[in-house]
């Protein structure tokens, strides 16, 4: 149930685009990549995985984190430069179909030969990749910079965040994190500061962490290297 909310969420931010409603086809993209954190682990605690849930995950990823953003971005600003936008945009979704298939075909793999959860991701998750194609979007809802709302330099940077997505390059996974019990109340401070901030001002929060996420790639490829350089 957790995952159909999540391909509903998909669902309507396509229809806000539709309707010009482009904060509001933000935040459903959002609320997708929440769901979509939540279903893997309810299941696990409710003991109810099945193939089946994982194939119905992977069919609601592509439409809300590789249509749904493809299209919004597309009806925004990228058809302004009509063929390239939309080729731009249909780049993105290849992109997010091929990463999901390779992250189904690695998790299948790591299933079946009993290994752990990996520390790093092959290239940007989905609903990161999701959340950063509308990044451009949402800095304009809170700038007045007409660099935003430039369909070229749009264009280039979801064609960047694509071949992200597909790329083989390391990024931070959090299934791993664990919190110190010395450092458990911090943390619950930490979440309700986050959780206030997204409330009053959403959208300067999310630029925030946008602008942060992009800035540990580097760090995730350089500790990837150095934790792979210490194992040979």
């Amino acid at each position: 149930m957790i995952t159909i909310l999540a391909l509903c969420s998909g669902m309507f931010a396509i229809r806000f685009a539709i309707l010009g409603k482009w904060e509001a086809a933000v935040v459903c993209i959002l609320v997708a990549g929440v769901f979509d954190g939540l279903d893997g682990r309810v299941a696990r605690m409710l003991k109810g995985t099945s193939k089946f849930g994982a194939e119905l995950d992977s069919l609601s990823d592509i439409v809300s984190f590789g249509v749904a953003p493809a299209l919004i971005m597309y009806m925004w600003v990228l058809n302004d430069v009509k063929g390239l936008g939309w080729a731009v945009s249909l780049a993105f979704v290849i992109c997010m179909v091929l990463r999901l298939a390779r992250f189904n075909t690695e998790l299948t793999e790591e299933t079946t030969s009993g290994k752990k959860v990996k520390n790093y991701f092959t290239g940007i998750p989905s609903p990161a990749a999701a959340a950063l194609a509308v990044w451009p979007m949402i800095l304009s809802f809170e700038t007045d910079l007409e660099i935003m709302r430039n369909p070229i330099v749009c264009s280039a940077y979801v064609g960047v965040i694509a071949l992200l997505a597909v790329s083989h390059i390391p990024t931070f996974s959090f299934k791993r994190l664990a919190i110190n019990r010395d450092y458990v109340m911090f943390y619950f401070l930490g979440v309700a500061i986050l959780f206030s901030l997204l409330v009053t001002h959403l959208w300067v929060t999310m630029s925030v962490i946008g602008f942060l996420y992009l800035s540990s790639i580097p760090l995730a490829v350089r500790k990837y290297r150095q934790e792979k350089a210490g194992k040979l």
